[in-house]
């Protein structure tokens, strides 16, 4: 059997980074991997692997009892996220971690002074970035830990446990990841991600989030002859950022507060283009956040011109709480699972979203539990092996008769 840190340093060496959307998987090297994934299925001995054309992997552990017994069903997310370089990655192990700093290069150091969650992990054994790329916890390990979780029930057929479904998405750091997924086909009762953070946690509130794009129009003239004439899409844009509420952005709200965040913005003189992302755990609260997005493109309309700029909103997923509250039994055996691997569940809000939340919606309930990962997107990135063998120990617990 593989060690489920052995598994993830193989994962991680496969650049996995999703793209702008406008292909299913948004990067070919998505659907190698995908491939890659199949292999690594039948290896630790699951049954009918597949990848299918939108890039899902599902595979399946039989039952080994007779017992009539939900199917549950796990998934994790092949792709990393675009905000930072995906590879390749040089990912070194630091064994008992000795609660200092650690140089990742020249440039960058992982410190407990700026990250104090370091500090939990003393004596560990951390898996760390070169600080050039990020290191794909982010789900690669997840994916890992349900395949050693997979593998570790084949070799002990005295636990028993109904049929398991696994499946492994594309896609998913770009709001994509199950808009062709066949619930039905996958056939769970219920399901989990793996794709939280720091060991212990449980997830069964998300973000309701929506994405709002402003398409921005200006009147490129001469600068010599502009006067009374010009409208700088750039400076518009510039505009409708300094419209928005400066202190509700992500560097200012913690907890329950929602959101508006910046996430991309090009722009010259004759047009420009900034995308926001709009947050909030509280459906009404994100209504509102949606109307101030409005007021702000109809106030640029009513002071430069209609059409000078255009708002397109689009729903990305909505707070899986509003399903997971009516199946409270799924997070009642989690809670159990946690606690018979010797850990405290640590029931928070996630400040994001996950494959789960679009799913609960689509008839699989489905809540988040730890990969054990932190700081996601970006060089900084780290996984304690321990958290992740804590997590495999999890996953077998859920699967237990």
């Amino acid at each position: 059997m593989k060690k489920v840190s052995e598994r993830f340093l193989e994962l991680i060496k496969h650049d996995t980074q999703a793209g702008d959307g406008s292909v299913y998987p948004s990067t070919a090297s998505q659907m190698k991997f995908a491939k890659l994934l199949v292999e690594e299925c039948r290896a630790a001995g699951l049954s009918d692997a597949m990848v299918d054309t939108h890039g899902y992997v599902t595979a399946t552990l039989p039952a080994n009892t007779d017992a009539d017994l939900p199917v549950v069903g796990f998934l994790a997310h092949m792709d990393t996220s675009p905000d930072a370089p995906g590879g390749p990655m040089n990912a070194r192990v630091v064994q008992g971690y000795d609660g200092g700093d650690i140089k990742l290069s020249e440039r960058i150091s992982l410190s407990p002074s700026e990250f104090p969650h370091m500090k939990d992990y003393v004596g560990q054994d951390l898996i760390v970035t070169d600080g050039i790329t990020l290191l794909g916890a982010d789900d690669k390990a997840g994916i890992a830990e349900i395949l050693s979780a997979m593998e570790y029930l084949l070799a002990h057929p005295e636990i028993e446990h109904g049929k398991i479904r696994v499946a492994f998405t594309p896609d998913e750091e770009i709001g994509r990841g199950v808009d062709f997924f066949d619930v039905a086909t996958f056939g769970a009762d219920y399901a989990y991600t793996v794709d939280g953070g720091a060991v212990g946690e449980l997830v069964s509130e998300t973000f309701n989030a929506a994405a709002a794009k402003f398409t921005i129009t200006g009147k490129s003239v001469h600068p010599g002859a502009a006067k009374g004439i010009m409208i700088n899409a750039a400076l518009v844009a510039a505009e409708i950022i300094a419209a928005f509420p400066q202190k509700e952005d992500p560097t200012n709200t913690e907890e329950y507060e929602g959101f508006y965040h910046l996430t991309g913005m090009v722009g010259e003189v004759g047009s420009a283009q900034l995308n926001y992302i709009l947050r909030d755990h509280d459906a009404g609260l994100l209504e509102k956040r949606k109307a101030v997005a409005e007021k702000i493109a109809a106030d640029i309309n009513k002071k430069y011109g209609a059409g000078t700029a255009e708002l397109d909103i689009r729903e990305q997923y909505r707070n899986m709480h509003e399903v997971i509250k009516d199946n409270w039994y799924i997070m009642e055996r989690a809670e159990a699972a946690f606690k018979e691997a010797g850990l405290t569940p640590v029931i928070r809000p996630v400040r994001g979203g996950t494959d789960g939340a679009r799913l609960s919606f689509m008839g699989l309930p489905c809540p988040n539990i730890f990969t054990g990962g932190h700081n996601a997107h970006g060089p900084y990135e780290y996984i304690p092996i321990q958290s992740m063998e804590a997590a495999v120990k999890v996953i077998v617990n859920l699967c237990k008769a």
